[in-house]
Formats: structure tokens, sequence, C-alpha cells
């Protein structure tokens, strides 16, 4: 045993087994993109533009749908009542809008977006809210206008413009069947269903006196005879009275 020599055994003769730190192979370190912002789009984005002309087009579409929907048409109505003989003003209308079934029945009525007819007159009262029918307005022939003053509690609040009313004349003395007390038409009114074209209150017309001030459209006639049945009493006393 003596004879026998110690063997080195260098480092680069061992067998690895994976036990090495040095051997160890490290894993990769995966790499990550940076996190980026989400911008909102800009002008210059197509897809900006893309969705705001589908927007417009579907208002444009749908108000296009909600007016042919709209089978309605304008037309005009009375404001107030329009007696008979009043003149056709503006301002005695309003406009509305209506179903007609055809074509036949707009020609009835007045449309509002055409002209009204220059110096029409009402020929039979009309009631305020109503239509106006073609068929009432004409040319009124033979009447003027009559403005009276009357004492405030001899004619109702409810008489306006448009009104139709029968006027009562009574006094004292004179001549014409007005004697005494009594009335100058003999219990009858002395203007029987007239039109009121103008009525205002006593703050708008006599402030000194009170009276109310109306005008009234009535036939030449039946003027001539009011005045002279006016004239034929000493104190005339006037009473309007309105119809229905």
């Amino acid at each position: 045993m003596s004879g026998l020599r110690p063997v080195r055994i260098r480092k680069t003769d061992c067998m690895d087994l994976g036990t090495s730190l040095s051997s160890r192979t490290a894993p990769p370190t995966p790499h990550t993109p940076p996190a980026g912002r989400t911008r909102p789009p800009g002008w210059r984005d197509p897809r900006l533009w893309v969705g705001l002309a589908l927007v417009a087009g579907s208002v444009l579409l749908g108000a296009r749908v909600v007016a042919a929907a709209d089978d309605t048409v304008p037309v005009w109505a009375a404001r107030a009542d329009l007696g008979a003989g009043a003149p056709l003003r503006a301002d005695d209308l309003v406009r509305t809008r209506v179903r007609l079934d055809s074509a036949a029945d707009l020609g009835r009525y007045l449309p509002a977006d055409e002209p009204l007819p220059s110096g029409a007159g009402v020929l039979r009262p009309v009631g305020a809210g109503e239509l106006v029918p073609r068929a009432a307005l004409g040319t009124v022939t033979g009447t003027v206008e009559v403005p009276i003053a009357v004492e405030p509690e001899q004619v109702p609040d409810s008489v306006q413009q448009g009104a139709v009313v029968d006027v009562y004349l009574l006094g004292a003395g004179g001549t014409g069947g007005a004697g005494g007390s009594g009335g100058a038409g003999g219990g009858a009114p002395v203007l029987s269903g007239v039109t009121v074209v103008d009525a205002r209150t006593s703050e708008e017309s006599f402030a000194v006196s009170g009276r109310r001030r109306l005008v009234l459209a009535v036939p030449e006639a039946d003027a001539a005879r009011f005045f002279r049945a006016l004239g034929a009493v000493t104190s005339p006393q006037v009473t309007v009275v309105r119809r229905g």
C-alpha cells in the first residue's frame, strides 16, 4: 500500500450536476411595453366626423317623419264674437290648426296662410272660437257706424267687440211717442240685433263722465230712426242688452 500514489482531482474534471451556481442559466426577463394614455379623438379623427354625420342624419330624418305625420292645416277662427255687419279685421281672428278630411272642406274656411279678403265684412254672426266660414263673409252695404255713450250700469260687462245687442231708449218729455217716463220705442228696442264693432271701458273713453263708449254697426235706415228717437226725448237714457 505504500507504493500507491495519491490522485489529485481537478475542478475541471468534476461532473456538473447542476448544483453549481455558476452553471445555472437565469430565465430571460420579459419585455413590458410602456402603458399609454387614452386620448379623446381630435377634430381630425375621421371617426368623430362619421359620428356627427350619423347624429345629424337621425335628427333630420326624425323631423321629416314628424312633419309628415302632421296633416293639420292653419285656418282662421274668431277671437271673439263677430256680429253681422261688422268689418273683418286681422285682430278679430286667431290662427289655429285643424285636421280636415278633404280639400273641399278646407275651401269652406279661411286659410291662415293666405291674405284676408279685402273689404270683407261679416254677414251673419260667428261665435268666439268658431272657424270663420267663407259663406259668412261678404260686402256689407248700407251700414253705418253709430257711436253711443252708455252709463256703466246700463250695459253688461260682457258686451265686447263682436257682441250682438239690442238698444233701448228711455226718457222723459219730448215727442215721438216718448211721454213721461215711457220709452221712445214704446217698450220695443230702437235698435235690434246690431253688432258692436268697438267697445271701450270708461277709463279708455270718457274719463270725466264715466260713461262707456260703444260703436255699433247699424243699417242706415235704423240709424236714422235711432237719431230721431234720441232727439224726441229731453233726458234720454240708453240701455244696452246683449243677446244670447
